[in-house]
């Protein structure tokens, strides 16, 4: 009887050795960037996305803040493989540490300014409308159907919420420039290119209205 308890303790003792040792080379592994470097890249984002993620509608620059993690990191991604065109973050995305996007994504996740608004609220009525019942006549679902009533987003599908109008404006009326620039690697946002070019200049104005203001 002794001897069994005496193996099942060293049982007990290897499996827990060896549990610690993959333990730490996890951590070692992925421990690849400091917390000061990470702070400092935050800072760096926050120059143009403002301090609390909040976006600049002036320069059309997006709101961060409350962003789905997954859909930042794919982002980012994006710009580094060059399948999303913008020659700013180009350059910002291939000078981050690849092991620091989801520190990053989770950061600006976890903020939640006020919307700073904008948009005509004239507008808001009917791109409410849009947003929640789509364009039938022209074949273009509802927003909500992926993107949430309260426009909250879920894992791949971003966040609209509180986007500064500018912003959305942009990315609707250029959608097949800046994105999916590399078809034979196409990513999520593939599925809102029939949208995009569905909408016509004023449904998009009343949409990215309604938006700047949701909390």
């Amino acid at each position: 009887m002794k001897i069994k308890n005496l193996r099942l303790a060293l049982q007990t003792a290897i499996l827990a050795s060896v549990v610690a040792v993959v333990g730490h080379a996890e951590e070692t592994k992925t421990a690849t960037f400091s917390e000061r470097a990470l702070q400092a890249k935050i800072q760096y984002c926050t120059y143009c996305h403002q301090p609390s993620g909040e976006g600049y509608p002036l320069a059309s620059i997006p709101r961060l803040a409350g962003q789905q993690t997954e859909y930042l990191v794919n982002q980012l991604q994006a710009f580094i493989d060059r399948r999303r065109v913008n020659m700013f973050m180009f350059k910002v995305a291939h000078s981050l540490n690849p092991d620091m996007l989801p520190a990053l994504a989770q950061h600006f996740s976890e903020l939640n300014p006020k919307p700073v608004g904008g948009g005509p609220s004239e507008l808001a009525d009917a791109g409410k409308k849009i947003f929640e019942d789509g364009v039938p006549e022209a074949n273009i679902p509802a927003c909500a159907a992926c993107h949430g009533f309260e426009a909250r987003g879920k894992g791949p599908v971003p966040r609209l919420a509180g986007q500064v109008d500018p912003y959305i404006i942009k990315v609707l009326e250029n959608w097949g420039k800046e994105r999916g620039q590399d078809p034979a690697h196409p990513d999520t946002s593939a599925i809102m290119e029939p949208v995009a070019h569905g909408l016509n200049e004023s449904q998009i104005k009343a949409v990215a209205a309604y938006l700047s203001y949701l909390e």
